[in-house]
């Protein structure tokens, strides 16, 4: 199963950390309900376009 994160366009490559990450500027209690996975879907997900999907390959 795909993780939904893997085509927002929030979700980039961090050359810093070497990993993907989303670039979303969450708020301390977005960020909290994010990582512990709480909420049922994430409000600011955006599908991203083909090119910057095909980019991540």
């Amino acid at each position: 199963m795909s993780n939904i994160c893997d085509d927002c366009v929030y979700y980039d490559y961090d050359q810093e950390l070497e990993a993907f990450v989303c670039t979303m500027d969450l708020d301390e209690d977005e960020m909290e309900r994010f990582l512990k996975g709480t909420s049922a879907a994430c409000p600011f997900y955006r599908p991203g376009g083909d090119y910057k999907t095909a980019s991540r390959q």
